[in-house]
Parts: structure tokens; C-alpha cells; sequence
């Protein structure tokens, strides 16, 4: 009986993976990456989120985004959402220090505003690149990013690369 119980329960987990993978629902170990994202992960990412948002709303959509080991961290690439009035509302690295914090003062190490071009950037385009440097969480330096953003209703939902 064990044997058929544990042939029944591998099949069942089987078939889940399968329609799992089907969906496009993945499971991914969190571990630091040290090789860089691309900018083709960067929008699918980005894209991703929005879909979650729109689908779970806004409270779930956030707090999955703060998961630094959820689906919205993966080495060196993470989500962040700011609303039009600077609030950062997700952020998937250092999310306990930042979120519900007002950074549309936020320069980087050149002295660019770098919400206030985000923010105006939204407002003008549906979607968009945006170039500036920060602090990169896997090698702990700053460096040139590059961040594609999407607007959605009043907030921007941002994944960006390091180069």
C-alpha cells in the first residue's frame, strides 16, 4: 500500500510540475547570482509584475515584491514600484528600510534626480529606459544601470540592469 500511496503521490507531483511549467510558473532557488541580468530579463521581469499586480491587486502584488527570496529577486534584478507622489511602495532589496519612504529627492552618485526623471518619464510614456547609477546589492558597488519601467495607474514598476 505504501508503495502504491508514494506511485500515486509522485505522479500527482509530476503532473502539477508539468502544468506548472506550462503556465510559465517556475521555481528558483535565490541564491546570489554573479552573473549580470540581461536586458531582456529586466523587461520580462517588469512585465511579470505588472501582470501580478493587475491580477492580485496591489497589497499582495507589493508584498510579493518584497520578498528579497520570492519571484521578483533574482541575483543582481529586482522590482521596484514608486507612486507618482515619490512614495516608494515595493522594493525587492532592503524593502524593511525604504518602502513607505518619499524618494523623489533621490540622486545618484552625479547628482540626478533620479525618481523625478522616472516619475516624469511615466507620465510622458507608457514604458521607457532610463540610464543612472547605483548601488549594485550582488557586488556592492555603484554602477551604471540602466532601468526599464512601466507605468501602471498611478505608480511605476521598474527592473533594471547593471553594466
Amino acid at each position: 500500500m505504501r508503495g502504491h500511496a508514494l506511485t500515486k503521490f509522485l505522479s500527482l507531483f509530476a503532473a502539477a510540475a508539468l502544468i506548472a511549467a506550462a503556465c510559465g510558473i517556475g521555481v528558483q532557488a535565490q541564491t546570489p547570482d554573479a552573473t549580470p541580468a540581461t536586458k531582456e530579463q529586466a523587461v520580462a521581469m517588469v512585465q511579470k509584475a505588472v501582470a501580478f499586480i493587475k491580477a492580485q491587486g496591489p497589497e499582495k502584488g507589493y508584498a510579493a515584491i518584497d520578498d528579497k527570496s520570492g519571484q521578483f529577486v533574482q541575483g543582481d534584478l529586482y522590482i521596484a514600484v514608486v507612486g507618482f507622489d515619490g512614495t516608494l511602495l515595493a522594493y525587492g532589496t532592503d524593502a524593511a528600510d525604504h518602502v513607505g519612504d518619499n524618494v523623489m529627492n533621490l540622486k545618484d552618485t552625479d547628482g540626478k534626480e533620479v525618481v523625478k526623471e522616472r516619475l516624469e518619464l511615466a507620465k510622458q510614456e507608457p514604458s521607457f529606459w532610463q540610464s543612472y547609477k547605483f548601488m549594485n546589492p550582488v557586488t556592492k558597488t555603484v554602477e551604471p544601470k540602466q532601468m526599464y519601467c512601466e507605468r501602471l495607474d498611478e505608480t511605476v514598476v521598474c527592473g533594471g540592469v547593471y553594466q
